[in-house]
């Protein structure tokens, strides 16, 4: 099969909004011999049907065996006419032999373009044809208290489809990589284990995000990676089969900075990371960087933390010297560093 381009992603995506206002819309609709069973549909119920009939061809369930000869299950989506599909990284990440499975019943291997733990996300590419794709939605048009959709094979059981609504928008959660996946949707539609990379369904039958984790400690607190961070990550995958990020070569610390220090030098931010060790030959050492500095700023914009130091650190940042403000005893100082590329482990 040929490989698409990552703006082909944008290519597959429309509006195929649908207007549940009225029972008579539903009525006026439906084929003859229909209109009874669509009449005692309420309007929730109606919108919950058609977004399960428009993505559900189009979740598979996987069976997963790691390269350990571990067995595993998830779920995962269809998103493009030829067979590419979205799930976790946590499911398919160390596949070794995937198998997919349709509601209808089809069968098919599978084999992984791509995967990346810092986001929690993991493209497949179908061995044969699939029975449908879904089409991504636009996750930046949610608002809280909107009505979502998730589908999945939660313990197995598959074809399952759960309702409810937007939480929160903007949250943050820690990959199993140690970064933080930004603009993550909270939901409280039911996610079970088996659910996750299934998809997160709007009324009008666009998947707005891709299920990835549960408090499961809580009731109804679901985690779902955005659209837009999907559809970013995709395209890089199906380009690179991975995503290129920057690094400067240090473990550092997220530090409170004394109220006085940060009055001094006039910074932006009341904490820093302080450095506790950097690379041999890597990129921090070379530019003189030392254990016990405080880093500040980079690029021009303040650092507080260690995660605001990983969002700087970009695939536009890769071979481009960038200045490091740091803090050394009661001196500021600005240094020059290249980032390098993250190289796959």
């Amino acid at each position: 099969m040929n490989a698409i381009s990552p703006t082909s992603i944008l290519e597959h995506k429309k509006n195929s909004g649908k207007d549940f206002s009225s029972e008579a819309t539903a009525t006026a609709a439906a084929p003859d011999g229909a209109s009874a069973d669509a009449i005692a549909l309420d309007a929730y119920s109606r919108a919950v049907v058609d977004a399960a009939e428009t993505v559900g061809p189009a979740v598979l369930h996987l069976q997963v065996e790691a390269a350990d000869g571990r067995g595993g299950a998830g779920s995962g989506v269809v998103f493009t006419p030829d067979g590419y599909v979205l799930t976790n990284s946590h499911v398919a990440g160390s596949a070794k032999h995937l198998l997919a499975t349709f509601p209808d019943g089809r069968t098919m291997g599978a084999s992984l373009v791509g995967d990346d733990p810092d986001t929690d996300l993991a493209v497949l590419r179908l061995d044969g044809e699939a029975p449908g794709y879904a089409r991504l939605g636009d996750a930046r048009r949610l608002r809280v208290g909107q009505l979502v959709i998730a589908i999945g094979n939660p313990f197995g059981f598959q074809a399952t489809v759960t309702a409810g609504v937007v939480s929160a928008l903007g949250r943050s959660l820690r990959a199993r990589s140690g970064r933080l996946i930004d603009s993550v949707i909270q939901t409280d539609a039911a996610l079970n284990p088996g659910n996750s990379g299934g998809p997160l369904v709007t009324s009008a039958g666009e998947v707005v995000g891709i299920n990835t984790a549960i408090i499961a400690a809580a009731q109804g607190i679901c985690f779902s990676i955005s659209a837009n961070t999907v559809e970013f990550v995709a395209s890089r995958l199906i380009r690179d089969g991975r995503v290129r990020r920057s690094y400067i070569g240090l473990s550092g610390q997220s530090i409170a900075l004394p109220r006085r220090i940060v009055r001094f030098h006039d910074l932006a931010r009341e904490s820093g990371v302080r450095v506790e060790a950097t690379s041999p030959g890597g990129a921090a050492r070379a530019a003189g960087i030392l254990p016990g500095d405080i880093i500040v700023g980079f690029a021009g914009e303040a650092v507080g933390t260690v995660d605001e130091l990983h969002r700087l650190l970009t695939e536009e940042r890769v071979g481009k010297p960038a200045a490091l403000a740091v803090l050394r005893r009661a001196e500021k100082k600005e240094l020059i560093v290249t980032p390098r590329e993250v190289r796959p482990s």
